[in-house]
């Protein structure tokens, strides 16, 4: 994981995460028809399957992509607080990827057995969806993973945030991870938190670019990253 690599990778993610979310929200409305009746759901999932699996395929590889950024990002300090990062971010990434594949693993069978003429079938099959949905969506991808984002976001802000960047830097990372963390709220339906954690993601998007373009500077420019070394004994710098 060198940092060219850990940079051109968070490019990459923050590209094919937004790319999946504006195709789905076009062809499929989503996250906004998860609010409707699970029938309309899985219906307007048979109609554009095709599309919406390959589209939800694209966002499982941009959060398995998190598991490498972590540990390549990992790599830019030596600070307590980026040894605690790397698992979080593993850990972001993994529960992501479990949410989200649900839509191209599980979904098509829910979907199929939902349409079925027998009313044993149908009923199965939409209960099973919404069960992955409670499970896998909500608790597993959504909850698990705004808290772990939020907290790997705010932990590499602690470990580089005071020496890659100026204030803006920090300030970016730190807003849109607290906007991100108010996504654990969603499902108590309090007001304005799916917009701003909509918003959140958007600016986490931005600053993961702004990441990685300050990872290719200071490589750069120094010839690798590097941080001031703090002595364990006095907490000077050296």
């Amino acid at each position: 994981m060198t940092p060219k690599l850990t940079a051109a990778l968070l490019i990459t993610a923050a590209v094919l995460t937004n790319a999946a979310f504006t195709v789905l929200g076009t062809v499929f409305n989503y996250p906004d028809i998860l609010a409707e009746p699970v029938e309309d759901i899985l219906a307007a999932f048979r109609a554009h399957q095709t599309a919406v699996v390959a589209w939800f395929a694209v966002m499982v590889l941009a959060s398995a992509l998190f598991a490498p950024i972590a540990v390549g990002v990992g790599r830019l300090s030596t600070h307590p607080a980026m040894r605690v990062a790397v698992p979080v971010g593993i850990a972001a990434a993994v529960v992501q990827v479990v949410g989200l594949a649900r839509w191209p693993l599980l979904v098509p069978g829910f979907a199929h057995d939902a349409a079925s003429t027998d009313p044993a079938v149908a009923a199965a099959g939409r209960d099973s969806f919404e069960l992955a949905h409670r499970i896998l969506g909500t608790l597993v991808g959504e909850t698990l993973g705004y808290l772990l984002t939020a907290a790997w976001t705010v932990l590499v802000l602690v470990a580089v945030g005071g020496w890659i960047a100026r204030r803006w830097f920090t300030v970016l990372g730190g807003v849109s991870a607290v906007l991100i963390l108010g996504g654990v709220l969603t499902p108590l339906q309090v007001p304005g938190v799916d917009f701003g954690n909509f918003v959140g993601y958007v600016l986490w998007s931005v600053w993961l670019v702004a990441l990685a373009i300050l990872i290719l500077r200071r490589s750069r420019s120094r010839g690798g990253p590097s941080e001031p070394v703090r002595s364990a004994a006095a907490g000077t710098v050296t």
